[in-house]
C-alpha cells in the first residue's frame, strides 16, 4: 500500500493580479467551491450538497461529487465526501477510501496571501516506491497545481462578476 503526501502552494494576488483579493474574498471562495465545486475544479462535473450543518468547530457538509472517468482513473466516479470548513482559513475534505484534502489560506513572512492545497491519497493497490506510485504522484502534483491556481483564478473571476 501506498499513502502519496504532497502539497502546492501559490500566492493568491501575485504581481500584476487584479483586483486583489482579500482574505474574506478567498474564504467566501472557498465555501462556494465545497458547494458548487464543478465551477472550480475542471474534472469534477456536478456536486450536489445533501446536508449542511453548524458543529462546534464548523460548518460541515456532505456532498456528493460526480468525476469525469478519465481524470479520476477509475470507474467510481460518484464520491460522497464530508468537507468541513473551518472559517477563515481551512476547509478539509475527507472521502470514503481515507483519502483527504485540505484548503488553506495563510500568510507569508511578508503579509501575502497563500493557498495551499495538500493532499494524502490512499492507494492500497499500489507498491510503495513502485513505477506506478511513481507515476501518481506526478499525476496529483499536476493536479495540485492545477486545482491551486484554478481555484484562485475561478476566485477573482467571481469578485470581477460581482458574485463574491
Amino acid at each position: 500500500m501506498v499513502t502519496i503526501n504532497l502539497a502546492y502552494s501559490a500566492p493568491i494576488n501575485p504581481s500584476g493580479a487584479s483586483p486583489i483579493l482579500s482574505e474574506a474574498q478567498v474564504w467566501n471562495g472557498l465555501k462556494r467551491k465545497v458547494r458548487k465545486a464543478h465551477e472550480f475544479v475542471a474534472p469534477i462535473l456536478e456536486c450536489e450538497v445533501l446536508s449542511e450543518e453548524d458543529t462546534e468547530v464548523g460548518t460541515k457538509v456532505t456532498r456528493q461529487v460526480t468525476f469525469d472517468k478519465e481524470a479520476r482513473g477509475s470507474n467510481d466516479t460518484v464520491v460522497k465526501e464530508v468537507v468541513y470548513e473551518f472559517a477563515p482559513t481551512r476547509v478539509d475534505f475527507y472521502q470514503p477510501d481515507g483519502s483527504k484534502i485540505f484548503n488553506i489560506v495563510s500568510v507569508d513572512q511578508g503579509g501575502n496571501l497563500i493557498l495551499t492545497f495538500a493532499f494524502e491519497w490512499w492507494h492500497p493497490q499500489v507498491e510503495a516506491e513502485s513505477e506506478e506510485a511513481k507515476q501518481l504522484r506526478e499525476k496529483y502534483f499536476k493536479m495540485a497545481k492545477g486545482a491551486v491556481e484554478g481555484t484562485i483564478n475561478a476566485i477573482r473571476k467571481f469578485v470581477k462578476q460581482g458574485e463574491l
